[in-house]
């Protein structure tokens, strides 16, 4: 069985909790130690319990409790070197031994869960998504992409649930005057992040290949809100014929508190 809950989801800070019962794993700790630590705790988890963090890419809404997780816990964190490379002194120093690096691509185990790790589109340099398993169960963390490439359809194909990034509505976007020109570019760009349409459009495709429940994830708090985004994949959907709540399973990753909890049970 794997255990699967987004802790935190969002431009203000991304953390989420992998587990099959024995080893228990983060996918980055984007906010404080004290608010990651809590938000275990509500989940039934034990902060002393965890075995390890997974860095996807340097920016800060996804390192900033790295850091300080790793020095309180003596926690390995696994990042590639480039990321090791690229991230700011403020994750501070890792304990002795606790500095973990891969090749984008490799596949590899923590503790009694596999990990794979890809490549994904997006303005870090070198930044990852990865897919965790174990037996026949998966979950893959898809966030922070411009767009869907092949490469990465195939690294997630069939996954049993997937953390699938929703990250803004292009009308409030380009309508936002608070957002420079160049930012507002930066996003929409190949290596910026998926809109509400896009995501549903990415939906549709992991359908085909298996996956039934996705969550979706890394909501702009500016330029998108839960209800437009819901709104907007439960309608391309349902022009495609596809039901919520019936032939797929769409729930919420929440920015400022914990998410629902998911259990996959191995086949």
């Amino acid at each position: 069985m794997i255990r699967f809950c987004p802790l935190f989801s969002g431009s203000s800070g991304n953390c989420a909790f992998v587990s099959d019962g024995k080893t228990r794993i983060l996918i980055d700790a984007g906010r404080s130690g004290i608010q990651i630590e809590e938000a275990l705790k509500q989940i039934g988890e034990d902060p002393k319990d965890l075995n390890a963090i997974l860095v996807t890419h340097e920016h800060s809404d996804h390192i900033k409790g790295v850091g300080i997780l790793s020095r309180r816990f003596n926690l390995p964190v696994y990042a590639s070197q480039a990321t090791w490379q690229a991230m700011p002194a403020g994750v501070g120093t890792i304990p002795p031994g606790m500095r973990r690096m891969f090749n984008v691509g490799e596949d590899f185990y923590i503790g009694h869960l596999g990990v794979d790790s890809f490549s994904i589109p997006h303005d870090a340099v070198d930044p990852c998504g990865y897919r965790l398993w174990s037996g026949q169960a998966s979950v893959s963390v898809l966030t922070d992409l411009g767009y869907i490439p092949p490469s990465v359809m195939d690294a997630v194909s069939g996954s049993s649930l997937m953390l699938l990034e929703s990250n803004y509505d292009p009308d409030m976007l380009r309508s936002n005057e608070h957002y420079r020109y160049a930012l507002k570019q930066r996003i929409l760009s190949r290596k910026g992040h998926l809109s509400n349409q896009d995501c549903a459009e990415g939906i549709l495709r992991f359908m085909e290949l298996g996956t039934r429940y996705f969550i979706l994830g890394h909501l702009s708090g500016e330029n998108n809100t839960p209800e437009t985004a819901m709104r907007t994949n439960t309608g391309v959907l349902a022009l495609e014929g596809v039901k919520d709540g019936v032939d797929v399973h769409l729930s919420m990753a929440w920015r400022d508190h914990v998410s629902d909890l998911f259990e996959l049970k191995e086949n």
